[in-house]
């Protein structure tokens, strides 16, 4: 069995994805790498993944299916997955060597020790394309160091400092026996990822290093706000899909269910900021539409949505109640780093 297993989905990723590959080799054996090829057919994805299935038949892994999106090659890695931890790193992204190690020797401290890990944190880094200064999305506001906590000793979350795929390690049989299952074909499937096992999570351990570097800034990612935009339907999806899974107004915990309530609303947020910003009028009736919904399905969420900070900052009246939300949005915009 192994320590680690990282999944990398790959989708005519053949310009950036041995780098990705590269950075997770220094693991050795204890690291199996999972390579996802969802169905390339433009590029050397495929050829690529079985080259290095075949140069290090231990560590590597080869998985073709056809394609079904990120979030079903996220699926395909955590079906395979034999190692006791479960991490993704998109094709694009990678990893820093020195962190990694530290990381390695944490989850190793708990495999061989008498307490159990359920989540691992640590920071990432926005690798922006044409940013002089990095951004680092980081925890120690909101997380002791160093050390295994339960949701009590969770301390504050600020606005936008939210646990992404890129800062989570998960122990692999919790994302089994959560029935974690990504919607095929779906963009911006990663925060069911984080969302959905949340309240299976009893223990959390926060590494202050930098350890994920998330490149950002093609044109073509899914994260530009162009492209968000013009997806906003899927952001809808997700959003929904999210709500879904719990009534979170009824969770036992204080500190879980706050942060699950803080996430809903960094979800409602993007998806009426994008709705905004397009400026149209069919993509404002959606909003409202998704507004509605949350009121239909959940009123005590709804109220604490809608009057919320964010909430309020989202749905303020009229031509100027739009141009000062998306004014707050570009200061948080800036402030954070993301797009």
């Amino acid at each position: 069995m192994k320590l680690l297993s990282v999944a990398i989905p790959c989708y005519n990723s053949e310009a950036y994805m041995r780098h990705c590959i590269e950075s997770l080799l220094p693991g050795g054996e204890e690291v199996e790498i999972l390579i996802v090829d969802d169905g390339s057919t433009k590029d050397h994805t495929a050829e690529i993944a079985d080259e290095y299935a075949k140069k290090y038949p231990g560590i590597c892994k080869a998985i073709h299916q056809e394609n079904g999106g990120h979030g079903e090659a996220v699926n395909a890695g955590l079906r395979s997955a034999t190692g006791i931890y479960f991490k993704v790193v998109d094709s694009d992204d990678w990893v820093n060597e020195e962190a990694y190690m530290q990381v390695l020797d944490t989850l190793r401290t708990f495999v061989y020790g008498q307490q159990t890990l359920d989540m691992l944190i640590s920071n990432f880094v926005y690798e922006k394309q044409g940013a002089k200064r990095k951004k680092v999305m980081k925890y120690h506001t909101a997380l002791p160091k160093n050390e295994l906590i339960t949701w009590d000793g969770v301390k504050i979350f600020m606005t936008g400092q939210y646990i992404l795929m890129h800062s989570v390690i998960y122990r692999t049989q919790l994302l089994k026996d959560c029935g974690l299952e990504l919607p095929k074909h779906t963009f911006y499937v990663d925060n069911i990822f984080v969302y959905q096992p949340l309240p299976h999570v009893k223990t959390l351990y926060y590494l202050d290093v930098n350890f994920y570097r998330y490149f950002i800034g093609r044109e073509d990612q899914s994260v530009n706000e162009q492209v968000m935009i013009g997806r906003i339907d899927q952001q809808i999806l997700v959003t929904k899909l999210m709500l879904g899974y719990y009534d979170v107004m009824k969770i036992t915990n204080r500190k879980l269910r706050r942060y699950m309530i803080k996430y809903l609303e960094i979800m409602m947020t993007v998806s009426s900021i994008l709705a905004i910003k397009s400026g149209t009028e069919e993509n404002l009736a959606k909003k409202k539409e998704l507004w509605q919904y949350v009121k239909q399905q959940n009123v005590p969420l709804y109220l604490r949505l809608r009057w919320g900070f964010l909430g309020q900052g989202t749905n303020l009246p009229g031509k100027g109640g739009r141009q000062v939300s998306i004014a707050g949005y570009k200061i948080t915009q800036k402030f954070f780093g993301f797009n």
